[in-house]
This record gives structure tokens, sequence and C-alpha cells, in this order.
């Protein structure tokens, strides 16, 4: 190892006492269990269904819960008290309402701490007590430890407790250390988050989901296809940008990009009023609880039509400027008879409806209006200035990958492309062929290129950024072609069909899946693949545990959208110590109705893997980190203190 960096780790480790220690306290940790990960996706703005998912990790803590107290509580209490854990600020003021003596109030409080500093080492179990510290709220630390490590053997300290306790309720801090507490257990329970993509579009609050992630102890994120829409508009990409205010206005959610972003939509209202009238193609969706009046319908109908229009016109450049994207069928507004109103796909003429073609030339369709390139350039300058959407955009891409291997398991959020035969389907870039592993590492390179080069657009890299929105070989896309333009103006619905990639019909064959994990260095007897993007049909009868265990898409539809077909409201899996657990979850209705009621959206747990020896931390990607310090603090050892 370079003397230099063993001479600066010297620095840290200036006595070989310090150097000891530190190896013993890492060796050690290596033979805990490991933490218990969580991985959710697909949550598409759903910030309040996410929120309760993440508060009560898919079950985990009342499980917890039921474990330690199924002998003195009933199961209403045990409902109570988690709910009092998920949700503390809203509970402690439902009590306080109840309670209105201030003897029962006081002895709540009293009974309720009690009981957290029950379930706090029992949630802890699995850490030491420096990480434990970590977690604890830093204002209540001391008094906090005190009561965790009681010990009144010799009888010696039980009034010192007892007046702990009372002046914690004396002083008023009662409703802080219970709150503190529950986020504590929150956070003990679940040691690691996974996201496997699509935090963005459809849903209202996806700001909101971010914010929460930035905040949390230790997540990752493998990017969604939406996800990357995003990315790439605030890399520079005006038709990244284009799609995303067409998704927000078909799903009435502008107020994402206007109110919470900061950016100015006016300029192209102005130009969708100039143009564009009522259109029932382009109406936005309605929300069960969000009235649109007629003006605002009519207005999101309008900025609807232009900025599609907006969008189909940027993308032929790209297209013909990018032969090997092999997109030259998506040139959609040059194959349009715009005398007789038809459209030439394939060898078949399709009548066109609900047209909104008022900006086109058609001797030169693709072409922009002055005043729909000044548009987009506005558009593009506010989305680049917006500080909200920089601070989120750059998280997502800290902590964001098109895949993760973690913990012997690949997570990926699409779909790996595959041939027929079920080999790994080659793209060609530019003379350059790239497959599997290879051509998600190129696609990676070329949106952390786009992302640091934000001045730049219509570039190679910022055109491989839509690419990955809609291209074939995509591991985001994963279709054949993307039929926006035949959905809004064809009524036979046999153009509207998305061919899917053989992988979303091969994933079933557990060979398959073996030869994707030996891909991607993992080892096919033990891994499993991760999977998002695609809603599960339980409705129908639909497994998401596929390959005789090998493949499990948790896919289940957070989306309010997706519901209707999925016939639940998301899936989660747990990986623990002891193996994965997949948890469906019904709909969550509201906050109120679950602080209330205290009923948990969750149904059957299913077990997907049963670990055969309880897995170690040593055995996991931090295992592999702490192992890799422990080898740099024995060559110090030999280099600076052993003679």
């Amino acid at each position: 190892m370079d003397t230099k960096y063993l001479e600066l780790l010297a620095e840290k480790y200036d006595t070989e006492e310090k150097v000891v220690t530190e190896i013993i306290n890492l060796e050690a940790i290596l033979h805990l269990p490991k933490g218990t990960e969580h991985f959710v996706s697909d949550l598409h703005g759903e910030y309040h269904a996410f929120q309760h998912v993440l508060r009560n990790a898919s079950g985990k803590v009342k499980e917890k819960i039921k474990d330690i107290f199924k002998d003195t509580m009933t199961e209403q209490q045990i409902n109570e008290f988690a709910t009092l854990v998920y949700y503390p600020e809203e509970k402690i003021k439902l009590m306080k309402n109840q309670l209105t003596n201030k003897d029962a109030l006081h002895q709540w409080y009293q009974q309720v701490i009690c009981d957290m500093i029950t379930l706090i080492p029992y949630a802890s179990s699995k850490y030491t007590r420096s990480k434990l510290r970590k977690a604890l709220p830093e204002q209540f630390v001391y008094v906090i430890e005190e009561l965790l490590y009681k010990s009144d053997k010799y009888s010696n300290k039980k009034t010192y407790y007892e007046q702990i306790m009372q002046q914690i309720i004396t002083l008023g801090q009662s409703d802080k250390l219970i709150t503190g507490l529950s986020y504590t257990i929150q956070r003990l329970i679940v040691d690691h988050l996974h996201v496997v993509g699509d935090i963005y579009d459809r849903g209202p609050d996806p700001d909101k989901i971010m914010d929460t992630l930035i905040q949390y102890h230790s997540v990752d994120i493998q990017w969604g296809n939406h996800d990357v829409l995003w990315l790439g508009a605030y890399a520079g990409s005006k038709v990244c940008l284009a799609n995303i205010i067409r998704i927000c206005a078909r799903y009435d959610n502008l107020d994402i990009i206007e109110d919470v972003y900061g950016i100015n939509l006016r300029p192209l209202l102005t130009l969708a009023e100039k143009y564009y009238e009522d259109n029932p193609a382009f109406r936005p969706k309605q929300h069960k609880d969000k009235a649109l009046s007629e003006h605002e319908a009519l207005q999101i109908t309008k900025i609807h039509q232009a900025i599609a229009m907006i969008q189909f016109k940027l993308e032929s450049p790209i297209i013909k400027r990018r032969p090997f994207f092999n997109m030259e069928d998506r040139l959609v507004l040059e194959k349009i008879n715009y005398d007789t109103g038809e459209i030439s796909i394939g060898d078949t003429m399709y009548p066109l409806e609900n047209t909104c073609f008022h900006t086109i030339n058609p001797d030169n369709p693709t072409a922009l209006l002055d005043e729909e390139e000044e548009v987009i350039h506005k558009l593009l300058v506010s989305v680049q200035h917006s500080e909200k959407l920089a601070r989120h955009m750059k998280f997502l891409m800290k902590k964001g990958s098109l895949y993760l291997p973690y913990n012997g398991n690949l997570l990926i959020h699409g779909c790996i492309p595959l041939n027929e035969s079920g080999e790994l389907a080659s793209m060609e870039m530019e003379g350059t062929v790239y497959k599997g592993r290879a051509l998600l590492d190129t696609f990676e390179s070329f949106l952390r290129y786009a992302f640091s080069h934000r001045d730049v657009t219509d570039d190679l890299a910022t055109d491989m950024v839509w690419y990955l929105w809609t291209g074939e070989y995509s591991s985001l896309f994963g279709k054949r072609a993307m039929t926006t333009f035949e959905r809004y103006f064809i009524a036979d619905k046999h153009t509207h069909k998305e061919v899917k990639n053989p992988y979303y019909y091969l994933r079933e064959d557990e060979e398959v899946c073996r030869r994707i994990l030996t891909e991607f260095d993992l080892d096919p007897d033990k891994g499993h693949i991760i999977n998002g993007h695609t809603p599960v049909k339980e409705i129908e009868g639909e497994n998401p545990i596929k390959a005789n265990g090998k493949m499990i898409v948790i896919d289940g539809g957070f989306s309010k959208a997706y519901q209707s077909t999925t016939g639940i409201a998301g899936y989660t899996l747990l990986y623990n110590s002891f193996g994965m657990q997949l948890v469906a979850h019904q709909q969550f209705n509201s906050k109120a109705e679950m602080i209330e009621n205290g009923a948990d959206v969750l149904s059957v747990k299913r077990v997907v893997d049963k670990e055969l020896e309880r897995k170690k931390v040593r055995e996991t990607n931090t295992g592999e980190q702490l192992q890799d310090q422990i080898d740099r603090l024995k060559m110090l050892m030999e280099y600076k203190y052993i003679d």
C-alpha cells in the first residue's frame, strides 16, 4: 500500500492502541446479523402511501411490537401503540384531546415512554451501542441511555430513575421525547432503503418524496424511466422537458411544475391560448379528490396540446441525426397526409381524429415556430435555475444508478434487453457494439456526462438520455416503440400496442435469470433480480415471484392510476438476516383514518427465500467495506507499530 496513504491513516490512528481497538470493533461488527433492507418501487408521487409504508416498515414495526408485548397488550393496544410509533405528533395530539384529566394524561405518558424504552433494545439488538446512540434524538441521548441501561440490582437508584421520568413529564418534554423515540424505532427497524425506480410523474407529490429521501438515514435509488426524464430535462434535454410537462398536464399535475419547482408556464399558456381549442383527447385525467373548474380544465387541455406538438417536433431531428437509434418509423409528423387527414403506419393508412396541427407547416412539419422555440427555451432556462429542482436532481444523481448489485441481488427498474432466444441483445453505437452490463454502463456514462455538462444541448449524451426514455434497447423502456402519437390521434387500438422486449416473458425462465445474474458477477444460486416498472396484475392471478424465486417484481401499483388493474396498492420487499418476505399493500386512504382506527394497509406476507444459516454483516456489501478497512489497519500495524 502507498506509504503516503499509511502516513495519513496514522494521523487518525496515532497509537497502536487506537489501531487495535478499531480492528477489534470492526471484526466484531462483521459477526453481527445483517440489517433489514426495505425495497419499494414505482412510487409515482404517492407521498402519503409511501410515508405510511416507510413509517411502518411494511409491517415490521408492528411485528416487533407484537414480539415484545403479545403477552401484556391486547390486539387493540398493540394497534394503538403501533400507530403512535408511525405518527407520534398526530397521535399525541389525539390522546391529549381524549385524556382531559391531567393525571390520566401523565399516566399515559409514563406508560408509553416505558413501553418505548422496552422496545428499543429489541429493535436495536443487531446494532452496536454506538450505532444506537447515533439514532437517538440528540437532545435526549443522556436521559434515554440512563433509562435504557438502568440497573437497580442493589436498590440504590430506584428513586433516581423515578425522578428522571417524573421530571420529563413535569418539564413538559414528554411530547418531544415520545416523538423522538418513535422516529428512533422507525430508523432502527430498517437499516437501509432501496427505491427501485420511478419516484416521479402521475402522482401529486414527488417533491415531498424527494425531501423525505434526502433526510433518510441510508438509501439508494435505481433510476426509473420517469426519473431519467426529469434528470434529462435538468441536464438540458428540451424533448425530455416537453415530455415532463405533457405528462403533468395529462395527469393534472402542473402544480408540480409551476408551484413546487417555480417554473413559469405563462409563456406556454399564452402560446396555447393563441393556437388551440378544446380537444377531448387532451382533457386532463380527473382526480377524485381534486375538482377542476371548466375554465381550469380547458386551460390544461390547451397546454397539453401545445406541449405535445412541441414534443413531436423536437423528436424528429434527434431521430435523423442518430440513425443508430433505428427510430425512423417514429417520424410521425412526416407520415401525415395533411390534405386528407390520414397517416401512413407500415402499409396501412389510418384516419386521424382529435387533430391539433395548427402550428404545423405541411411543407416542413417538424419545424418549430419562432414562438415555440422561444417558449421551450424559456422553460429550459427556468428548469435549470430552479433551486429546489437542482437540489432534488443532484441528490437523485448522487444516490442513483441504472442498476445496483447489492448483497448478492441485482436491483434494476426496467429490464436487461434480450433477444427472443434469451441471449443479451446488442446495440451498436457509432461503430461499437454493447450488450448486457456494458450496455447499461454506457447508458449511465452518457447520462452522467449530460448531467455534468448542462450547458450543452443536442449533443450525443443529451440525445442518449432521451433514448433511455423511449428507445428499443433502453433498459428503462424495454419496448419496440412508444405509441404516444397513436394514442392521441388514431382510434384503432391495434396501433396503440407497445411490443415489450422478450425480457418480460423470458424473466419467467429460471435459467435466463441465472444467466443475467452471472452477467453482473452475482452468484446465480443465491442471488435474485429485484424488478419494478411493470405493474403485477394480482387481480388476474399474476405472481410477482417468478423463475423459481430468482425474479421478484415489486411494482404492484403505488400509483392510483394502476390500482384498478393490479387489484392492490403496491408490493414491498423486506430482506433481513433470516431471508426475504414480499408484502402486498391495500389502498391507503388517509393518515387521519389510520390514526383514528389503527388499521394497517397490509395483506399477506409471502416468504420468498429463507436463509439456511442466518446472514451476517460479513456477507454483505457493508461487510466487504469493513473488511477492506480491517486489512488497511493491519497493514498500518505492520508498517508503523510492529518492530
